[in-house]
């Protein structure tokens, strides 16, 4: 018992030290790219959240650091903000709480003198809460610096019971609002899922600084629901996004498959669609001289996939694709050599991506086993490869603005840092250096010590996969091994900065994430051909990889985990009920468990049919084949054969994977003689709330730690 504790307390206190490490959450230059204002995310154990703060960098001709700020300002309530084009004013969205009061948001532009303006949109009460998310969200000005323009949740009209009693005369206030609508209040409203909940329908809302003028932007169809919107060059109207709402809103976030169009719209109420039907589209940007770009996909199919990067040329109506969906990989120049591109896979592009001249487009995306960087050079349709090649990891683009290019770096050694470099000039561009100008809090020593291996895994080359080894720096000595496939499935792992992977090294494990195949960052053949295979090749495939771990490194056989959340859970469970003998212990965050119930509950049925062979539909009946396919490709066919101990964290408030998933599971494993906990958190699908996110972490390691061997136990 004793020993357990002070094993407990070891890894309490490695997650307190880890739980430091601030992280980027976004960063901008200045006009002259001589400035740089940072945005970071640190973990607050006390407050039991986040807390935000900005910092900035004062840059020289040479981007060197010749001034930085001394210390953090706190921005934790600020939903949005955003500089005007010639720098003359900063507005924000902030979010207030007063003791039990209810929230209340406010708009504010601040010269650099004073608060020029301040409106309480809560009270003003011309829409509901302003959409502040990655997928609807965004502030942005109008190039003159006249207006503002944001998302906000429609006002709902009022609602009353039939039977209410009140004054029977007619009220002559002159507010000019209608009266109450009877017997509506409990009207069924679809949101837009995980993560997304209270977001029904959206608004576009425009705000003049000249008179204070706040206005809900007309001509958006009512079947239609608008975001990422901005400002045409010339300020007399909009662009942006609109999703289909019905027949259903499925799950948005994390879903890049949604029917979606870019739309213009005017600030007189003209709309008009710009892309056609069947397409799934996202992060439409303006070029220097007026052209318009966007990246776009077919809609439907898997969640997540390949994109390309489509044009509009200004006062056109014909697009053109700049960048194809790649089925495998081609071929990019990097000076005299040459190397893989393998498509763009990318949810969002910089929100300024452009250098001066427009003719060239910067952005970062998945590729196998790291984030990569690129410039596209629209003239001449070259690709380059601009990552920062001094460290092994993961470069992002946050920012251009000139030929000055901000991004951040990281690898699983080292924490997310701000660098910039010079864009050189056009052909040259492989030329580039990156200067480091942040230095916030390196990761403990056996974490930076730690060996980073890619894995290049199987036997064909249509069958060929990666995976990441991650392992403490220890000599002579077997280790314990925990593999890790990813949530998704259409998503992947790359060489960048988690705290869980530390930590996991910080105890003296082994961590093995694997790209099965399926996975993004590999080419749309790889991505699809997990589709009907879902639960056989992406099982197959961890077992492959755990198999050529332990036989080609110093793993002890014996100490082999398992964990995973949402399809990683799906894997891991078929895992243990598969390969019983393989796997030592589970630890599982909120899994598929059994395809065919969650296709009834979900927010992403449409999940449930496609990775399992079927075209989605909810018209006519559900087939007994459909049904019976869904329960073969699932863990739940399995659950009889697991041996491993299993600990389940799940999320209460999961609308991906509704958490009855995880404890039908347990049921049967507890049934079955199976050692079982289950962790049940306040939380949605990612359960990455602070308070749950470091209960499941510092539980999940303990985990494993109690069923090391007995007579075993690697000295940790």
């Amino acid at each position: 018992m004793l020993k357990m504790s002070v094993q407990l307390e070891n890894i309490i206190s490695a997650y307190k030290t880890l739980s430091k490490i601030p992280s980027v959450a976004g960063a901008k230059l200045n006009n002259a790219g001589t400035k740089v204002t940072a945005k970071w995310s640190v973990r607050n154990l006390d407050k039991g959240k986040a807390s935000k703060f900005a910092s900035s960098y004062t840059l020289d001709s040479n981007l060197n650091v010749v001034d930085e700020s001394d210390f953090g300002t706190d921005i934790s309530n600020e939903l949005l903000s955003a500089v005007s084009p010639r720098e003359t004013y900063r507005a924000l969205i902030r979010e207030e709480k007063n003791g039990k009061e209810a929230k209340k948001q406010f708009l504010e532009v601040w010269s650099k003198k004073t608060l020029a303006h301040s409106v309480d949109l809560t009270s003003l009460d011309k829409h509901g809460d302003v959409y502040a998310d990655s997928e609807f969200g965004g502030l942005q000005w109008s190039h003159d610096e006249t207006a503002l323009v944001y998302v906000a949740e429609k006002k709902l009209p009022k609602c009353e019971p039939y039977i209410k009693r009140k004054d029977d005369k007619p009220k002559n206030d002159g507010s000019g609002e209608t009266a109450p609508k009877r017997g509506e209040e409990y009207i069924y409203r679809q949101d837009w899922g995980e993560q997304l909940g209270g977001k029904h329908l959206s608004v576009i809302v425009v705000f003049q600084l000249e008179g204070e003028k706040l206005s809900v932007l007309g001509g958006v169809p009512d079947s239609m629901c608008p975001g990422q919107v901005r400002f045409t060059p010339e300020g007399n109207g909009v662009v942006g996004v609109v999703w289909e709402t019905e027949p259903r809103r499925l799950g948005l976030i994390f879903c890049t498959n949604r029917p979606s169009y870019i739309f213009e719209c005017s600030l007189d109420g003209e709309f008009k669609k710009i892309t056609g039907d069947g397409l799934a589209v996202r992060s439409p940007r303006f070029n220097s001289t007026g052209d318009l770009v966007w990246l776009q996909r077919k809609a439907g199919g898997p969640h997540h996939a390949c994109h390309e990067l489509v044009t509009r040329k200004k006062g056109s109506d014909t697009l053109s694709t700049l960048i194809e969906i790649v089925d495998s990989s081609v071929n990019i120049s990097f000076g005299e050599a040459s190397e893989s591109f393998f498509g763009v896979y990318c949810q969002a592009l910089p929100a300024r991506c452009f250098t001066a001249a427009g003719n060239r487009i910067l952005f970062s995306t998945p590729q196998e086993t790291e984030v990569r960087s690129y410039v596209y050079n629209i003239d001449s349709r070259q690709l380059v490869d601009i990552s920062n090649r001094a460290q092994r990891g993961s470069t992002s683009i946050l920012d251009v603005r000139g030929d000055v290019i901000l991004a951040t770096c990281s690898s699983l050694k080292t924490p997310g840092q701000l660098f910039v470099a010079r864009l050189p000039a056009e052909s040259r561009e492989t030329e580039i250096v990156w200067k480091q100008i942040s230095s916030n809090c390196d990761a403990p020593p056996a974490v930076t010590e730690s060996d980073v291996v890619y894995f290049e895994l199987g036997d064909k080359p249509k069958e060929n996969f990666t995976a990441i080894y991650f392992s403490p720096a220890v000599k002579d000595k077997k280790l314990p091994l925990i593999v890790w496939p990813h949530g998704g499935p259409h998503s992947n792992f790359v060489n960048a900065f988690s705290l869980e992977a530390a930590l996991f090294s910080m105890m003296g494990f082994t961590s093995l994430q694997i790209n099965f195949r399926g996975s993004t960052g590999a080419g749309e053949t790889s991505l699809k051909s997990l589709l009907s295979r879902c639960g056989d090749t992406d099982v197959k495939n961890c077992k492959a990889a755990t198999d050529y771990a332990i036989e080609n490194y110093p793993i002890d056989a014996t100490k082999v985990f398992l964990t995973g959340g949402s399809h990683g859970g799906f894997l891991v469970t078929h895992l243990s009920g598969q390969y019983p003998d393989t796997y030592a212990a589970v630890v599982t965050r909120n899994p598929v468990t059994d395809i065919a119930s969650m296709f009834n509950s979900t927010d992403i049925a449409d999940w449930c049919a496609v990775e399992t062979g079927f075209d989605f539909t909810e018209k006519g009946p559900v087939t007994e084949e459909m049904l019976l396919a869904m329960r073969r490709a699932s863990p739940i066919a399995h659950v009889h054969k697991v041996k491993a101990p299993t600990a389940l964290m799940l999320g209460s408030g999961d609308q991906r994977v509704p958490h009855y998933q995880g404890l039908e599971y347990a049921r049967r494993l507890k049934a079955n003689g199976v050692a079982t906990r289950i962790y049940m958190y306040e939380d949605n699908h990612s359960l990455s709330s602070l308070p749950a996110e470091m209960d499941n972490l510092i539980n999940g390691v303990h985990w494993f730690m109690q069923h090391l061997k007995p007579g075993k136990t690697t000295d940790l």
